[in-house]
């Protein structure tokens, strides 16, 4: 059986098991990565005139093993959970939006829909316990432990064999406050440097919505012990299956294309966990929601490129594998100066 296979069926049943995952990452290959850079170095241009595309096509090919890179089965995945904490008024959309969000994705009419069409890359829609919100995390952590580590087994399950790459999105109701919470707990700071207006709260409602995350960091400070449990107690099942899909990339070194905000502040629990944990991760697009170019920093992340997009479910980081596709076409396609029978550079 091979990596990718043994991690698709492995289950985990507590933090310490996770904790232990975190210690036994796999590496990259860096055999291929240095033989995908000496090609860099042949093909028919300056050096390092094609920027970050060069760089990702080594960073396909180090975590992918091989020096030629291929984007053949892309994969898209979005998870869909609810948050008790949209109860408090902290969205401008209520709860029900998020099931009827899964059902515009299921009928294909979605932006992600679209981008997925156009990346020729698959689109897997993970609904969790809609009907069951999270508890509202102003007054009882959002999850007990063995619900955000059932949450976290199933994001693991979505790393199926033969993936080239794997682009992952949200979507929930209620999950900027959710990650800006999350990103409080993990790196500090004031409410107000995380907030953001989400879906386009009014400022009454930003103000409550900071309000709401100052208040539930002082009533457990508990969650400043350990990364999972601030994800146990501010984060939402669709950030804690964020969380573990990302784990099972990394033990069957799948490269990922993270999202925007709330993706981005899942995969940050994971840093602040291990060094180097999300080595195998790049970053779409930078939202417009204030915290995360904040985030991004803290994480050591440059996003590949800033639309001013906000709407989630996956549609930056999708639409991040066309660049990906990109990277990947002048990798391989290009001549060498060799080939081509062009002088090289004197």
């Amino acid at each position: 059986m091979s990596d990718s296979e043994t991690t698709a069926n492995r289950t985990v049943s507590s933090f310490a098991e996770i904790h232990a995952l975190l210690k036994a990452l796999p590496a990259a290959d860096d055999a291929a990565a240095a033989a995908a850079r000496d090609r860099q170095g042949q093909l028919t241009k300056p050096a390092g005139s094609l920027g970050r595309l060069e760089d990702l096509a080594v960073w396909l090919a180090a975590w992918q093993g091989r020096p030629q890179p291929k984007l053949e089965h892309p994969h898209t995945a979005v998870f869909a959970a609810n948050h008790g904490i949209a109860r408090q008024g902290v969205s401008a959309y209520p709860a029900d939006v998020t099931a009827q969000m899964v059902g515009n994705f299921i009928a294909g009419g979605a932006a992600v829909n679209q981008l997925c069409q156009l990346a020729d890359a698959d689109l897997r829609v993970y609904e969790m316990a809609l009907e069951e919100p999270t508890a509202d995390f102003s007054e009882a952590p959002a999850m007990s432990e063995e619900d955000c580590v059932r949450a976290m087994a199933y994001g693991m399950m979505a790393v199926e064999p033969g993936l080239d790459v794997l682009a992952l999105g949200e979507m929930g109701i209620g999950n900027t406050t959710s990650a800006a919470a999350l990103c409080h707990a993990l790196f500090g700071g004031e409410a107000g440097d995380w907030v953001g207006r989400g879906t386009g709260v009014d400022d009454a409602t930003l103000a409550r919505k900071t309000a709401v995350i100052a208040a539930a960091l002082d009533r457990f400070p508990r969650a400043l012990e350990d990364p999972l449990e601030a994800l146990r107690h501010f984060g939402g099942r669709e950030l804690a299956a964020i969380a573990g899909a990302i784990l099972a990339a990394r033990m069957a070194r799948v490269p990922v294309l993270l999202d925007g905000f709330a993706c981005t502040a899942a995969a940050a629990v994971l840093h602040k966990l291990e060094a180097g944990a999300l080595d195998h991760c790049e970053v779409a697009h930078v939202s417009v929601e204030p915290g995360h170019l904040r985030l991004l920093e803290r994480i050591g992340k440059r996003a590949l490129f800033d639309f001013r997009m906000r709407l989630g479910e996956g549609s930056g980081a999708t639409l991040a594998i066309l660049i990906a596709k990109a990277a990947v076409a002048c990798h391989n396609g290009m001549a060498t100066f060799e080939g081509a029978g062009v002088s090289g550079p004197a």
